[in-house]
């Protein structure tokens, strides 16, 4: 059976893929990429000029000659333009968990809120809604493209639904079907594939004129992996040649392998399709060399992964394969900026502490903010194996932000534009966003008139998500843990406060 991509409705947003006339953002401060230095290159008191969902022109003039007729300008004197953050890893549908996991460790994740549990509990529009706001939450933080492991994909009718949200939300989203055997429905890889063929085969009618991409999520590449499987779905990249191919990858304890030495036997590391590793937790020198050699990426999900606790021991090392993700938004920060600066800080701290633990005094900083700015943008472009994403230049994709330096109290007095956005901006600050040439945010709002529609539809399906996930035991520890087989440990607890009470507490919930 063929699935409308209006299964759910556009929400009105039928005006969203209308060509756009060219466009002069005049005035600002303008973070560009210089292909010839390889390197940021900062423009001031100039113009950035776009044409339909092109930037044709970085300008030092801010008022060019000879624009385009009907060239619409928008003054930005005073402020700061930088390209869309990338976020390489992000699981739209969770939305609808906000704030109800906000302690929750990486085992209760998996047997509580991962996509095996939530299978059966989730309606088609549910994850439609979920999904949809949720890149509505993105794009008004300044985050442009994602990557969207697309684990969702517990039926026909969810699969489209949150493909259809990302065509809908006019964001940027590189939406990954997850391949899966979903036993609480019955629901196999085998009985996924036809669908995955079917979305791939009516690609163009069904995401339409958006920039929406199709790619693959698959978290069985080994070491203990159906090989049949694993072989139909690297079969699956390799025919469609889609946008790209993601996997977890832990290792260690977690169990969850799926490490570049393991998907390099199916023969599609070293092909024509962008891959990235999300965590890489335990990754090997010998992984390392094999990202390197092949240029595939590692996504880093710097909160993610000190929140759930599986850690990045060896991603400190190798960040030149490397870009920025955020995972599971329910349970912290939604926005790319946050990642940045705690990356930041957690390698500037990884590296001081080598040299004070040899008795020494540190001397220069071991990571700078252009480092940073560079991760959070430029390096998720090259994940996804885009040189036109992640970048203000000539020719690339008119993903651009538009920060109130002008205005904002935390930015007051800012010189470097780099270091005022990634050690002092909030995501208050963010005043304009354009995707592909057109703007969803304008002035401090979200452009769409459907907002307060789907606020009102996203609050209803958080409710009845939450009421159930309320009403459910908390899961026990009694077994090894069945990824990997290894036993469970329990962490020290922390205590704030004098006396008996450790004030660790418990939720705030209604």
């Amino acid at each position: 059976m063929r699935h409308s991509p209006l299964l759910f409705g556009a929400l009105g947003l039928s005006d969203v893929f209308v060509s756009a006339a060219s466009t002069l953002l005049s005035g600002g401060t303008i973070i560009a990429w210089d292909d010839d230095s390889n390197y940021l290159e900062v423009v001031r008191d100039g113009s950035l000029l776009i044409t339909d969902d092109r930037i044709v022109s970085v300008n030092k003039d801010p008022r060019p000659s000879q624009l385009p007729n009907g060239t619409t300008v928008v003054d930005v004197s005073g402020q700061i333009v930088t390209p869309g953050f990338v976020d390489t890893h992000r699981h739209g549908w969770q939305t609808v968990y906000k704030t109800i996991a906000s302690n929750v460790s990486l085992a209760e994740y998996f047997n509580r809120y991962g996509e095996f549990f939530a299978a059966d509990k989730f309606t088609a529009e549910d994850v439609y809604i979920s999904q949809l706001a949720g890149l509505y939450e993105a794009m008004n933080t300044g985050v442009t493209t994602l990557l969207d492991h697309a684990s969702h994909t517990w039926s026909n009718d969810t699969s489209y639904a949150g493909l259809n949200a990302s065509v809908d939300s006019g964001a940027r989203v590189f939406w990954s079907f997850a391949f899966h055997n979903i036993t609480s429905l019955n629901y196999t890889i085998s009985e996924q594939i036809p669908l995955f063929r079917e979305m791939a085969e009516n690609k163009k009618e069904l995401l339409r004129e958006s920039p929406t991409e199709l790619g693959i999520a698959y978290d069985s590449w080994g070491p203990n992996t159906s090989v049949g499987d694993a072989q139909e779905i690297a079969a699956l990249v390799k025919e469609y040649n889609v946008s790209v191919m993601t996997t977890h990858s832990l290792a260690g304890p977690w169990g969850i392998s799926n490490l570049p030495t393991n998907v390099q036997q199916f023969g599609i590391l070293n092909g024509t399709t962008p891959i990235v590793f999300s965590h890489a937790s335990f990754i090997t020198a010998d992984d390392v060399s094999l990202l390197r050699s092949t240029n595939q990426y590692v996504s880093i999900t710097a909160e993610s992964e000190m929140q759930y606790g599986h850690g990045h021991p060896h991603s400190y090392d190798y960040q030149d394969q490397t870009a920025l993700g955020i995972d599971t938004h329910f349970t912290y920060s939604a926005d790319i900026l946050t990642q940045a600066r705690l990356w930041l800080q957690s390698t500037r701290l990884h590296y001081y502490e080598q040299v004070l633990d040899n008795w020494k005094v540190p001397t220069y900083s071991p990571m700078t903010v252009n480092q940073a700015f560079i991760l959070a943008t430029r390096s998720g472009g090259l994940a996804l194996r885009r040189n036109d994403l992640g970048v203000i230049k000539a020719g690339a994709k008119a993903d651009v932000v538009v920060w109130d330096a002008e205005n904002s109290p935390s930015m007051l007095g800012w010189q470097d534009p780099v270091a005022a956005v990634i050690m002092h901006a909030s995501v208050g600050d963010v005043l304009h966003v354009l995707v592909n040439g057109k703007f969803v945010k304008k002035d401090g709002k979200l452009v769409s008139d459907e907002y307060p529609t789907i606020r009102k539809n996203f609050l209803k399906a958080a409710k009845r998500i939450q009421d159930i996930w309320k009403s459910l035991p908390y899961p026990s520890y009694d077994v090894p843990y069945p990824s990997s087989g290894y036993s469970y440990g329990t962490p020290e607890t922390v205590d704030v406060q004098r006396g008996n009470d450790t004030g660790y507490g418990t939720l705030f919930l209604i």
